[in-house]
């Protein structure tokens, strides 16, 4: 698969097949994820892939605590914008929309949302979770630089016939996942991740988050032919 395809057939995933992942092929996707660039090569990131025995524990933990979503127990930083402008918000409500229209929940039904919401703690099944921490102390450059790792991850994965779904919902339970990751106190989660096989037999799959048309976004001036 080339990289045009990677980028292209990428999407967040929200349903997997129950088919483990080898660890050698997740130490792969990790080790040349680390590729991805840093200021200053700092590389300041750290990941921590679970799966088997210590993914069931977190589910396990994490199960009978479902109705104290969606706040959980807060978290170190604030996800989105409060209050979120525009475009933002529109483009956030859209993709709702036709996530959750996918399952057939409409908008009024607040106990089926969070309940599709809490299969993000659920790993939406996924055999595999890798977890993203920086530290406490870093600023934005470094932020950004784990974005690129997490990015560069998503799409190596693509190399081997992998699908993933990005979890930043994972901040909402950071005190439980600093215990069950053991994370030393100058570390802080930033973002889990549920990776494996998808299942392309699952409704929540067939729909695809929309993107703006380039000229929105971008400007191009000094261009010759």
């Amino acid at each position: 698969m080339d990289v045009f395809e990677a980028v292209a057939s990428r999407y967040s995933c929200r349903a997997f097949l129950p088919k483990p992942v080898p660890e050698k092929i997740v130490r792969d996707i990790v080790e040349r994820a680390s590729r991805a660039p840093s200021a200053g090569n700092m590389q300041a990131w750290r990941v921590y892939a679970l799966a088997g025995s210590r993914v069931e524990e977190l589910k396990a933990l994490l199960a009978p605590r479902m109705n104290e979503l969606p706040k959980g127990e807060g978290g170190d930083y604030r996800i989105y914008p409060d209050p979120m402008g525009e475009p933002y918000r529109a483009r956030s409500f859209k993709v709702g929309e036709l996530l959750y229209e996918s399952i057939g929940v409409p908008r009024a039904d607040k106990p089926a949302r969070y309940q599709q919401y809490a299969r993000n703690f659920q790993l939406f099944g996924a055999p595999v979770g890798l977890f993203f921490a920086v530290e406490r102390a870093h600023g934005v450059a470094q932020w950004a630089d784990i974005g690129g790792l997490l990015q560069t991850v998503m799409l190596v994965a693509r190399g081997h016939g992998l699908h993933t779904c990005p979890q930043q919902a994972w901040v909402s339970w950071h005190k439980t996942m600093r215990s069950f990751l053991n994370l030393p106190d100058n570390l802080m989660i930033y973002s889990g991740m549920a990776l494996g096989y998808a299942d392309d037999s699952a409704p929540i799959n067939g729909w695809r988050a929309p993107r703006d048309p380039l000229d929105t976004f971008a400007s191009f001036e000094g261009f010759e032919g």
